[in-house]
């Protein structure tokens, strides 16, 4: 699924390619996939500029001209593609939006969506969100401060939007790992020394990874080439019976609240 450093990536490409675009068409082929009927959509759409692309955890948000939104959750197995009728991945595509220099395809909306909002729905959409990683005002006492109520395992709390929104399997794992924190560590067994460095991991691990456009493999155009070099940078993620980098430790997979997780048993201490 991607998390905040695959949607971060597709922000930045995005802007790059449609911030100021004039939306010309529209295809919808799964109904499900949106929130209105596939006419509205392409009556609401046509005509209008998207004005930039914002990332909120998750979810990206692209701003239209007449103030409207359209807030998007790839969820498990969604991914997006900028280019020609050509170029195109063999894939199945719900949604197509469409501009003069390229068509914008949504993939794999089986389980995401494409909805077009209003501002006030839009907020109460989201309005369960937890604070973003990069939060400014976020440091690391505030950070702690979010898991104070919880009691169980620190993965489960990481990959919780309601308490901080951006993290699911891939970098919970990747961040406890290297703060030497095993994912099924207890919350309340965690002292102020463990969050400063969790803290810390989380801002190292996940500007390393935008800096090298995510895990996830799918090219956002025919032309890219920096999504998915995160992923053999993966320390633990999906490397079960490899060697951990730093010990040379046999990786193991575990199972955390009903989720996989990827731990170094040598450097991730029970």
């Amino acid at each position: 699924m991607p998390e905040l450093p695959e949607m971060e990536t597709y922000r930045k490409l995005l802007n790059e390619q449609i911030a100021g675009a004039v939306i010309t068409g529209t295809e919808v082929t799964r109904d499900k996939s949106i929130n209105v009927s596939p006419d509205e959509f392409q009556q609401m759409l046509v005509g209008r500029t998207i004005w930039y692309v914002e990332r909120r955890g998750k979810h990206l948000i692209f701003h239209l001209d007449n103030g409207k939104r359209l807030e998007l959750h790839l969820m498990l197995g969604g991914s997006m593609f900028f280019g020609s009728e050509e170029e195109k991945p063999d894939r199945t595509i719900q949604v197509t939006i469409r501009f003069e220099h390229g068509n914008l395809y949504f993939i794999g909306l089986r389980l995401g969506h494409l909805h077009l909002l209003s501002v006030k729905e839009l907020e109460g959409a989201l309005a369960k969100l937890g604070p973003d990683p990069f939060d400014k005002r976020l440091n690391a006492a505030k950070f702690a401060d979010l898991f104070a109520k919880k009691r169980g395992t620190l993965k489960a709390s990481l990959v919780d939007q309601q308490v901080l929104s951006g993290i699911g399997n891939c970098y919970a794992d990747e961040i406890v790992y290297a703060a030497s924190i095993r994912p099924d560590a207890k919350i309340p067994t965690l002292e102020s020394g463990d969050w400063e460095r969790l803290h810390t991991s989380m801002h190292s691990v996940l500007k390393e990874a935008i800096a090298r456009g995510g895990y996830m493999d799918q090219p956002f155009t025919a032309a890219d080439t920096l999504t998915g070099g995160y992923d053999e940078l993966c320390q633990v993620y999906d490397r079960a019976g490899e060697s951990c980098r730093r010990c040379g430790s046999t990786i193991e997979q575990i199972e955390v609240a009903s989720r996989k997780a990827f731990v170094c048993p040598s450097c991730q201490k029970e």
